[in-house]
């Protein structure tokens, strides 16, 4: 199916992304798809999992044999930029429409909701989305309900319907305006009732919510949604010419030159505080929209009142935690400074207890019987002046993705901001377009023309059971979820199979080696197994505390803190004559036992910050207690160092647990069994061999050989001592600490003594 040929208007900020060639090889449903992919590609068009699409197909029942009309629309939870087919509910148009027959008024509309799989066509499982109606009671094949930012901007607007009147004559379009309703059958009711009332409209402006346009055909649809969109930006765009460096009220802070080191230095801190229920990924943003805004008079203000748009607080929370910080008030000369950050801990202290005590009074205030129960009262955005903004999510995905969305909801203020500039003030109580029957003026908050929802209206979506539901059909965690791992020697061997294990648990992973090739090779493989922007590399010489600090403050970058550091690298002497010269025997020692402490010693000044538990595994040997002739210096070195860990766990107790494994020889992908010393082991052994082997082949014989020393037979596979590293490294080891696990295949030669 193709739509004839529409002349793109004259668009400012949008682009016309449609492509004809693709578009005539599509069917209707392929078609719906490729809409709601193009409009999600730009978050200037709709947020992430934000607006819904639908359309109305004819098609055969399968009972019957009949044409039916068959309503499209996005399933709950779906995302517009990555929706596929196999993501749109699909319903009978009738049978929704026939629910309004046995609709018992607002108080019940949750009813409703139940009942859409009784009207799924084809049995579809697709979860119906709460914006069901507001589909299916506008009467055009083809619907868009977005959230554009510009969109919101005017909805959340205190003179929203005089501006979207002032729109309608500058453009020649036909908006009208409903007031703020929450999603749900009565809303689609009112839609269609305003219909009635107005049927030359050509929008529908939700107060507080966002924009509904739709089409005759999927072309038409797609062009008269970028159309008003791309308009309505260029409206407040003149705006924002007026208002020009005086929107939020001005600028009364700097930006501070050495922000993102004081980020670094208080991720951890803010990470760890807000985790102590539930820990989470952090993601931080210093972009020019979130320091003109953290900076600005209205700011606090602003922030406080939360945000207007479902969509938005749902991720973002009802508001941020605005930390009242003065960024000037630190030693111009000594960039994040001691005292400076002090000041600021002690403030996100202060910040976070009043934050907690509003969230859980909020809670208390709106809360039913049967609502769903108090969640983590901690914020999900923290705003700090003159630094930016810090999230908080489940994943480094979350975390980013509610980070745009209050970016998003920035711009809303901005532009609902701009529109007000000039204008008579309305402020808190005074008659506005958003009041309606679910809310009067007096319920509504305004500051510098910006409305927000409120707080009764925001907690009946917070915590509607329909939201609720949504959340639980999401797959469950997985068991290293939240979790950020640094894993030291994770360019080879055993910390190579620690990395990939981890992100395979759901881990967030830093792969840090001295072989930064090894390392990025490492890396990709990672991001086959999980998102790219859940893992990083980082180049590390543990025996240099400067690149152990960079490489962990790389992980704070990136995640915000460390819950796991395991240390795999080590080295094992050798020399052509066999004989180990003093400074080998130093450098042995160095690497295998100071170079442990070292790392352990620089994480623990993270971990006191973060204040959370944490787990550190180190790689010792058996070795440590098999007296062997020849390896004398790597023997002494892990028994050294499997003492150091029972001393790290006592003095790093009680946050931080450590503990280690103690591997039989390892030689599979090991960069200690490089090929000349696999033959000469080989050549010792009397084991025959030939030359043309590879080295992984030469290995292979070597770990057979020392596979019958045991009481299993079995190689010791790197991804045995993985597992027993991840093991001591989690949850199911909580009560153990100063341990280390054998992992040599049952060497009695090493059992306990």
């Amino acid at each position: 199916m193709s739509s004839a040929p529409i002349a793109t208007p004259v668009l400012k900020y949008l682009e016309d992304r449609w492509d004809d060639q693709i578009a005539s090889t599509l069917d209707s449903p392929e078609l719906l798809r490729y809409r709601s992919n193009l409009l999600g590609s730009d978050l200037r068009i709709t947020n992430f999992g934000g607006g819904n699409t639908s359309s109305k197909i004819v098609e055969l029942d399968p009972l019957t044999g009949n044409p039916v009309e068959v309503l499209w629309v996005k399933g709950s939870g779906g995302d517009l930029g990555s929706i596929k087919r196999a993501g749109f509910a699909t319903l009978y148009q009738e049978k929704v429409l026939a629910l309004e027959s046995i609709y018992r008024g607002e108080e019940f509309e949750d009813e409703i909701a139940g009942l859409y799989p009784l009207t799924a066509f084809r049995g579809n499982p697709v979860a119906a989305s709460i914006d069901t109606p507001l589909h299916a009671y506008l009467p055009f094949p083809h619907v868009d309900h977005l959230h554009p930012d510009w969109g919101i901007a005017l909805a959340a607007s205190a003179n929203g319907l005089g501006k979207m009147e002032e729109f309608n004559r500058e453009f020649g379009h036909q908006l009208i305006w409903i007031p703020w309703q929450r999603p749900g059958f009565e809303l689609g009711l009112m839609m269609r009732n305003a219909l009635r009332q107005n049927p030359g409209c050509d929008g529908i402006v939700l107060g507080g919510h966002g924009l509904f346009t739709w089409g005759s055909t999927h072309r038409e649809s797609y062009l008269n949604t970028i159309t008003v969109i791309d308009q309505i930006g260029q409206f407040i765009a003149r705006h924002n010419i007026n208002v020009g460096t005086q929107i939020f009220g001005g600028q009364v802070h700097e930006v501070r030159e050495d922000r993102r080191a004081i980020a670094s230095a208080i991720l951890p801190f803010l990470r760890g505080r807000l985790g102590a229920k539930r820990r989470s990924i952090a993601g931080y943003s210093d972009s020019e929209d979130v320091l003109g805004f953290v900076n600005s008079a209205n700011g606090q203000q602003l922030a406080y009142l939360g945000t207007s748009c479902p969509d938005h607080f749902i991720r973002t929370k009802i508001r941020p935690m605005f930390v009242p910080w003065n960024p000037e008030s630190g030693p111009e000369t000594t960039p994040a400074s001691g005292s400076h950050i002090a000041a600021l801990k002690h403030q996100v202290v202060d910040s976070l207890k009043v934050y907690r005590e509003e969230y859980e009074a909020y809670y208390r205030k709106h809360a039913l019987p049967d609502s769903p129960a108090l969640r983590d009262p901690s914020p999900a955005v923290v705003l700090i002046p003159g630094v930016g903004m810090f999230t908080f999510g489940k994943n480094k995905t979350e975390a980013r993705i509610i980070g745009e969305f209050y970016t998003n909801a920035i711009h809303v203020m901005e532009g609902a901001s701009a529109l007000g500039f000039g204008e008579p003030v309305i402020q808190s109580g005074d008659p506005i377009p958003q009041a309606g029957n679910a809310a009067p003026p007096s319920a509504f908050s305004i500051c510098s023309n910006y409305v927000a929802l409120p707080p009764s209206e925001a907690f009946r979506i917070e915590y509607w059971a329909l939201e609720e539901a949504k959340i639980r059909r999401q797959p469950p965690e997985k068991e290293l979820s939240r979790k950020v791992v640094l894993v030291v020697g994770g360019g080879s061997g055993i910390g190579r199979e620690v990395a990939r294990l981890a992100a395979e648990r759901g881990a967030h992973v830093v792969v840090a080696d001295r072989d930064t090739a090894g390392a990025e090779r490492v890396l990709e493989e990672l991001r086959k197994l999980a998102p790219a922007e859940f893992s990083l590399a980082a180049p590390v010489d543990i025996c240099n505390r400067e690149t152990i600090r960079k490489s962990l403050d790389a992980a704070v970058q990136a995640f915000g803190g460390v819950d796991i550091l395991v240390n795999t690298a080590a080295l094992f002497p050798s020399s052509p004559d066999g004989i180990v010269s003093d400074e080998l025997w130093s450098r042995t020692l160095e690497i295998n036992v100071t170079a442990n402490y070292l790392l352990a010693d620089e994480a623990a000044k993270l971990f006191k910050d973060q204040d959370l538990d944490v787990s550190v595994v180190l790689t010792s040997s058996a070795n440590a207690v098999v007296s062997k002739r020849g390896s004398e210096a790597y023997d002494v070195s892990k028994a050294a160092l499997s003492h150091l860990v029972r001393e790290l766990a006592v003095s790093l107790a009680p946050k931080v647990r450590v503990n280690g494994i103690s591997p039989a020889t390892v030689v599979k992908g090991s960069t200690m069994f490089p090929r000349d010393r696999v033959r000469a082991s080989l050549a010792k052994y009397e084991i025959p061999f030939e030359e043309s082997l590879s080295d992984d082949e030469l290995r292979a014989l070597l770990a057979a050989f020392y596979a019958k020393r045991t009481l299993t037979h079995q190689p010791i596979d790197p991804v045995d001592c993985a597992e027993a590293i991840l093991f001591l490294a989690g949850d199911k080891s909580r009560c153990t600490s100063g341990h280390l696990i054998p992992v040599d295949g049952g060497l009695p030669e090493a059992f306990l003594r």
